[in-house]
């Protein structure tokens, strides 16, 4: 006993099922892939682009009850924003946190800033810059 094929002949029905869902499958993750790559360029250039305003600390005395703090603060002219300094103590804790306020039109600002600290403070770090 032989059995008789069940396949159409090729080319002649036109596509079957299964290479219209396979091509549907390559349309539909082709467009979300171009979304998301859309989606992270746009976060990507808000996130570095639109930064108006940075600073790293170039370096720091630390004393009895407070801190010297010298910061190199780069930002467009024009922009104004404000710089976060926290200090710690020996053990981790923090024990001074204050914000500094930079404007005005210069675009490069070298300035030693005091940061007041409860107890004494071995460390001065430079938690972020912010545009207003």
């Amino acid at each position: 006993m032989s059995t008789a094929s069940t396949r159409l002949p090729e080319g002649r029905y036109g596509r079957s099922s299964d290479a219209r869902s396979d091509r549907t499958l390559k349309v539909v993750g082709t467009v979300l892939g171009v979304a998301l790559l859309a989606l992270i360029g746009y976060f990507g250039y808000h996130y570095v682009g639109q930064n108006k305003i940075s600073a790293e600390v170039i370096k720091f005395d630390a004393g009895r009850d407070a801190v010297q703090v010298h910061l190199e603060v780069r930002k467009d002219a024009g922009a104004s924003g404000y710089c976060t300094v926290r200090s710690q103590a020996e053990n981790g804790a923090e024990v001074g946190r204050a914000d500094f306020r930079f404007d005005g039109d210069a675009t490069r600002i070298d300035k030693v800033v005091t940061l007041r600290t409860t107890s004494r403070g071995t460390t001065a770090e430079l938690l972020g810059c912010h545009a207003d």
